[in-house]
């Protein structure tokens, strides 16, 4: 039986470092074991999908899925919890971290494969991963295929001509509104990383790392760059705050992202899932949306509104939701 856990990732997986700070936050003894050639048949061994991460358990069990897996380990190590006592910080927390793997994917995956300059650098540091760090032909050729397949897979998050400028200024508008809030603390709720900050980060980690979108934040967003190097091994540095002292900055992005955008577009998602529809059309607040459903987001935001429904006492995260313009997609 191995001792520690073993993470199976790639630095350009955004679900993969994510797992990997939440690891390190909690001082986990661990491996980071790259998906590549030569680790692939006991990758295979624990995968029941061919996606990464999974972490090896020492039971030698494999988890899959990075937020099924923050919260298992959660179970394992409850302390120090990332999720705030108060009931309005701890669901805003784990909304935003769906809104960072699902809506925040977009921007990623998006500013990406849009442009040649990050087509290129994505597909030479993927061609790398895949050759085992041959180098020469073989990762040219793999960077090539990889670039090829990449660049018309972008549909896969809804970008299109048409939505394409809603995903670029969804970004800007992002960052701008994280860097007023993470302009007084160290992580979104206060002084140690909460749920939020790992959904968050792994998306905005990697697109610091492509030429188009990490140049734009280390111009307009040098609060938000530190947190993204800040999160690479992330500390506590005191508590939670409490809401009162988050709202003023953290209900805009809820407002102007959360329920403007990514909820109404889950919403409508799920509908085409369940109408069985090819295509689905939605008007959000930066314009008219249209793009093929995506399964796993239907089954992730019921399992959002599975947690909402089980909060006990909803007195006052209600009227933030309300005001925000979230509750209706929830309740």
């Amino acid at each position: 039986m191995a001792a520690d856990y073993r993470i199976f990732g790639m630095e350009l997986s955004p679900y993969s470092v994510k797992v990997r700070s939440y690891f390190r936050y909690k001082q986990i003894p661990h491996q980071w074991i790259v998906r590549g050639p030569a680790t692939q048949e006991e990758f295979a061994k624990y995968a029941k999908l061919p996606l990464v991460p999974v972490v090896a358990t020492p039971e030698d069990e494999g988890l899959q899925d990075s937020t099924p897996i923050l919260e298992e380990m959660e179970r394992r190590f409850p302390e120090p919890s990332i999720h705030p006592e108060d009931t309005v910080s701890c669901f805003v927390s784990a909304l935003l971290e769906e809104f960072g793997d699902e809506w925040g994917n977009k921007w990623m995956f998006h500013l990406r494969w849009a442009r040649e300059a990050d087509q290129d650098a994505a597909a030479r540091r993927i061609g790398d991963v895949m050759t085992g760090g041959a180098g020469g032909e073989a990762a040219e050729g793999a960077a090539k295929m990889v670039k090829a397949r990449m660049v018309d897979r972008v549909w896969f998050v809804g970008s299109s001509p048409q939505t394409a400028p809603q995903i670029e200024q969804s970004f800007e508008d992002g960052f701008s509104l994280l860097e007023a809030h993470l302009a007084s603390r160290p992580y979104l709720f206060g002084a140690r990383p909460a749920f939020g900050d790992f959904g968050l980060w792994g998306q905005l980690y990697n697109a610091w790392t492509d030429p188009t979108a990490g140049g734009l934040l280390r111009e307009r967003a040098p609060t938000v760059v530190a947190w993204i190097e800040r999160m690479l091994e992330p500390g506590a540095e005191g508590d939670f705050e409490p809401w009162s002292t988050l709202a003023p900055t953290l209900e805009p992005l809820l407002e102007k992202q959360v329920g403007a955008l990514f909820l109404p577009w889950s919403d409508a998602n799920a509908k085409a899932i369940e109408a069985g529809d090819d295509s689905f059309t939605v008007e959000l607040a930066s314009g008219t949306w249209t793009q093929k459903p995506q399964k796993y987001h239907a089954r992730s935001l019921a399992a959002l509104r599975k947690r909402y429904a089980a909060v006990a006492d909803r007195a006052a995260l209600d009227p933030v939701l309300e005001k925000t313009g979230c509750l209706r997609w929830l309740a």
